[in-house]
């Protein structure tokens, strides 16, 4: 490929589609009729696989097997066009990748982490990141389905040689310098216009001036020396957004609620915005916070969540499900349901032997 090109590109999307699996049932017909045409491309009974860049599990021996070589896969190809995009244009990349591991940690998006991380190894800055909806819900695979509504799109150069280092301390000092003026840009409109990007959309959206700072530089180093990884720039961008430290779970609700109120939305927006605040949609439903299914997402009222709710006993109880809670015991049963059930918030958060009576 000569140099000065133009480049915007879809990828795959870590481990989504296994797309040469799914070649394979139209390779067996073509390659019966056109073998003789083209030997070469059609030489092997079923169609190539191993080199396919997806993070399988089965092909690799392993998740990490798996994950390092998407990693060392992708670094190569986007190292490859940083070559020879033009100097004058940014390189666009389209990712729409629905994916949540939960761990004991809490739960994070490896699918994402992979992908930027292979993007700044491959000499990239990445100076924005625009939410857009591309993925229309008349298609069939979106159609009574919890598939993905929107795509990001990373907005990448190359990186300035000698850019140096920053510590911790310098990195997260022009995140809260820089991190203000961007959100009042997403959201400020004028009179009578839509603010330019969505609540929904807001948490994804940041990550684009805040990872214009990490990859600015040639590494971002921790008090210990170390190189921070995209995993924990991205965890610092995202608390910008935090309200008040609240739970994962909590901060999904509150901008969902932000953007729809009580009414319904698209999966594919709630699993963006939930994969933004290190939660998944799955695990809001688990906390018995909302509804989801056939393609559709939408808080429950206070009217709807379970009389018979005991705090001591639910492993995953978000501080608005326990507000929610408060408001049904209070409206059915006045100050003493609320009193009990805010006795038993209490003694959810606290080690039993110093549980309120």
């Amino acid at each position: 490929m000569s140099e000065g090109r133009f480049v915007s590109t879809d990828p795959p999307y870590y481990d989504n589609v296994p797309y040469a699996d799914l070649s394979d049932f139209f390779y067996v017909w073509l390659r019966h009729s056109s073998r003789c045409v083209l030997p070469d491309l059609f030489a092997t009974v079923a169609v190539p696989k191993a080199d396919e860049l997806v993070a399988f599990a089965y092909r690799h021996g392993g998740k990490t097997e798996a994950s390092q070589f998407f990693l060392d896969g992708m670094t190569r190809a986007m190292g490859r066009l940083a070559d020879v995009s033009h100097p004058g244009s940014p390189v666009t990349i389209y990712y729409a990748f629905k994916q949540a591991d939960t761990e004991a940690e809490g739960t994070n998006s490896t699918g994402w982490e992979t992908f930027l991380e292979a993007v700044l190894r491959a000499g990239f800055a990445i100076s924005g990141t625009w939410p857009m909806r591309t993925e229309g819900s008349g298609r069939i695979r979106g159609q009574g389905a919890n598939a993905l509504a929107s795509s990001i799109i990373l907005v990448c150069r190359p990186r300035v040689s000698d850019s140096g280092a920053i510590s911790r301390r310098q990195f997260v000092r022009l995140l809260n310098a820089a991190l203000p003026l961007a959100l009042d840009a997403m959201t400020r409109a004028d009179e009578g216009e839509h603010s330019p990007v969505a609540p929904v959309d807001l948490s994804q959206a940041i990550i684009g001036p805040g990872m214009a700072i990490f990859s600015r530089y040639e590494a971002v180093l921790e008090a210990d020396g170390t190189p921070m990884t995209v995993k924990t720039a991205l965890q610092l961008i995202n608390r910008f957004l935090a309200e008040d430290d609240f739970d994962a779970d909590t901060q999904f609700c509150l901008h969902w609620f932000d953007q729809y109120g009580w009414d319904t939305g698209k999966f594919g927006e709630a699993d963006t915005l939930a994969r933004a605040k290190g939660t998944s949609v799955d695990g809001v439903k688990a906390a018995g916070v909302i509804e989801a299914g056939g393609g559709n997402v939408r808080l429950l009222r206070w009217k709807e969540y379970p009389a018979d709710w005991n705090a001591k006993l639910d492993s995953r109880c978000p501080v608005w499900e326990a507000l929610h809670q408060l408001i049904r015991a209070f409206s059915s049963k006045g100050d003493a349901g609320a009193g009990k059930v805010l006795k038993g918030v209490v003694n959810q958060a606290l080690p039993q032997n110093l549980w309120v009576e």
